[in-house]
């Protein structure tokens, strides 16, 4: 070994640390240019396993020597499996996590824990209740955060349902998308998408459940033509994209749920409303769906439907986050 050369042999590739550190939080807070970014490598990533065969491992192993952890204060099956399998395609591992089985919030501050994990793990990917906890731990870890859910936005889903748009009808830039029923967090990120890719987008619901206007206004300011138009017949005219999401919630009580189906019932999804928007246009729906509440089956398993398209895209899209997170 060369004079002043010992003790400072590099550590293998494998092990480095990525210089790179991207939280991906929201959409409205990630930038355009990367946002299309991530799409465009998503449907890359997804043309050529498909190519090699679905089972086929990526050629790319961009996660190697990677560690994910997969934090779950509410339940999941599409953002668990998801995340999951798109980390070991890609050459990582992971490390999934309950609330029940952490101190977050509870015996432990979110900054404690967020300083901790970060000595263990290259990534954090968080569903949870509270938007703060997402953006406490994002502010205290020292290694990228995703938000997989939160109460108040849904980010990888729009990903996903923007990737899935344009597979079927090219780019989703000055689209009409049409939101039926409840103003909820898949919602909410759906209007932050609008300004950040540059599509039109028309809610239709009871007052009550309006989305917040903060997420109007943003989409407005970046020149989103947002409509609110409380007839759903009129609201799907011209419509390339209809999507809609379950009017209740496990955690509802059952007056709750009563009073939503009441308010909700004349915004079902239906072939009656699909036959009013374009003839081309697509259903969405993020899943999981109450069959014959907010949309029928006719609906769901019909030919506008891409609703399981829609599911394997949380996949693809997801990956791609997570390479931007880490610069790789």
């Amino acid at each position: 070994m060369a004079a002043g050369q010992r003790g400072q042999s590099p550590l293998p590739p494998v092990f480095r640390k990525s210089h790179v550190m991207n939280h991906f939080l929201d959409i409205h807070t990630t930038d355009p240019a990367a946002l299309r970014v991530m799409i465009d490598q998503a449907q890359a990533m997804k043309t050529a396993r498909n190519g090699r065969g679905h089972a086929a491992p990526d050629d790319e192993q961009p996660l190697a020597g990677k560690m994910v952890a997969l934090i779950f204060e509410k339940p999941s099956t599409r953002t668990r499996v998801s995340f999951d399998v798109g980390v070991r395609q890609m050459g990582g591992q992971t490390m999934v996590l309950s609330g029940s089985e952490m101190q977050l919030g509870h015996g432990e501050t979110i900054a404690d824990t967020a300083r901790v994990l970060s000595r263990y793990v290259d990534l954090i990917m968080i569903r949870t209740f509270e938007e703060s906890v997402l953006q406490e731990l994002a502010e205290f870890a020292s290694v990228p955060v995703i938000n997989g859910l939160t109460n108040r936005t849904h980010p990888c889903q729009i990903m996903a349902d923007v990737l899935t748009f344009e597979e079927h009808r090219g780019p989703i830039a000055g689209r009409k998308v049409v939101w039926s029923g409840d103003g909820n967090n898949v919602c909410a990120s759906f209007l932050q998408a609008a300004g950040q890719f540059g599509f039109d987008f028309t809610f239709t619901g009871p007052p009550p459940l309006d989305p917040e206007a903060d997420f109007i206004r943003f989409a407005r300011e970046r020149g989103s033509d947002v409509q609110i138009v409380r007839d759903p017949m009129e609201a799907v005219q011209g419509a390339d994209l209809v999507v809609t999401d379950t009017w209740v919630s496990m955690h509802d009580s059952q007056s709750t749920k009563e009073r939503r189906h009441n308010q909700l019932r004349p915004y079902q999804v239906n072939e009656r409303l699909m036959a009013a928007a374009k003839p081309d246009a697509l259903f969405m729906h993020c899943l999981p769906a109450h069959r014959e509440d907010e949309v029928t089956n006719a609906v769901m398993d019909g030919p506008q439907s891409v609703i399981f398209d829609e599911a394997e895209n949380r996949l693809h899209a997801q990956k791609a986050v997570m390479r931007w997170c880490l610069g790789v």
